[in-house]
């Protein structure tokens, strides 16, 4: 006696699409965060907030030997002109990135809505390793990080407008606290976005994919056949 067999759909294709505004947005948000924090680190090195400074090959402006010898200063003139050169990278990425989320509904469609039951059930889930993942759909952690990301640079941009021109934006300083509480928050901002991509790497790394879909614009996942006779 002979058996049919027939393939059904055990579960839908999963795909991911990103327009190429959004991936114009993220490289260069990700360039110009790179650019800041290792100018940043050679600044802060040069007058430290608290009793620790950065290793010198964690940061950027130059040999701090040969910086000293010619120009008595230890790479902070040139990590600041890295910083500045981030800093309107970022501004402009950051706000074509937020420009594209509301007008194409990204951020409606995407990263909404997140509430805190749905991101305390999903961040329970996460740190018990149940947090299932679906290539391009958000769970509730994932939709409140990138918020905070995007938070997070807003506040360093204005943040660093306060430390930049602390006369001329005397209102930002005052939100701060002063000059030196301006530069607290911000070190704690840049603490926050470089914890954030350490997770965000984490997770590219477990779902690839993900990253093929920010470069190319498009991946996805075949759909699971079952055999059933």
């Amino acid at each position: 006696m002979s058996v049919s067999t027939k393939n059904t759909a055990a579960a839908a294709a999963e795909e991911q699409h990103h327009a190429w505004p959004v991936r114009v947005t993220h490289w260069l948000m990700a360039l110009s965060v790179l650019t800041m924090v290792g100018s940043g680190w050679r600044i802060y090195n040069a007058s430290p907030i608290f009793p620790f400074t950065f290793p010198e090959w964690a940061t950027l402006g130059g040999d701090v030997e040969a910086a000293l010898a010619r120009h008595n200063d230890p790479g902070v003139a040139s990590a600041i002109a890295w910083h500045f050169a981030g800093m309107w990278a970022l501004v402009l990425a950051w706000l074509g990135f937020v420009l594209w989320g509301v007008v194409s509904g990204h951020f409606r469609r995407d990263f909404l809505p997140v509430g805190p039951k749905t991101f305390w059930r999903d961040f329970v889930a996460a740190l018990t390793f149940r947090l299932e993942h679906r290539l391009g759909e958000y769970n509730a952690v994932q939709k409140a990080f990138y918020w905070g990301a995007l938070l997070a640079m807003f506040g360093l941009i204005v943040s660093g407008l306060a430390i930049w021109k602390p006369v001329q934006t005397y209102p930002l300083e005052v939100l701060f606290g002063g000059f030196q509480g301006a530069r607290i928050v911000h070190f704690l901002l840049m603490a926050a976005i470089c914890g954030f991509i350490a997770v965000h790497i984490a997770l590219v790394a477990l779902v690839p994919r993900t990253l093929l879909a920010m470069i190319l614009g498009h991946a996805s996942v075949p759909a699971k056949q079952e055999h059933q006779p």
